[in-house]
């Protein structure tokens, strides 16, 4: 499924998940139109690297986190960025 607003070529922008914000709520799988994210438990190595804070928050709720496993597919719609109700998710141009 496309959405008209997504105009970049795929793969030119990279959504960026912010571990310690995401809760998992999966609002970014929900909505993205070309499957670009998955929730899952977050990696042990990046839960550890998490200040203390975050880790706690991480926990509280379930060590879940969004991940882009199609990030190549990116179109840079936004719709993920607007959909995440922790505003853990950015868009950022990929390297060449």
């Amino acid at each position: 499924m496309a959405n008209a607003t997504c105009k970049a070529e795929p793969g030119a922008f990279r959504p960026l998940v912010n571990r310690g914000r995401c809760e998992g709520k999966a609002a970014c799988a929900a909505v993205c139109p070309y499957n670009v994210f998955e929730v899952g438990i977050i990696d042990e190595a990046e839960y550890r690297a998490l200040p203390m804070f975050e880790r706690f928050k991480v926990w509280a709720h379930g060590k879940k986190t969004a991940y882009t496993p199609n990030a190549d597919a990116c179109r840079a719609c936004g719709l993920c960025v607007a959909a995440c109700p922790e505003n853990a998710i950015s868009l950022v141009r990929a390297a060449p």
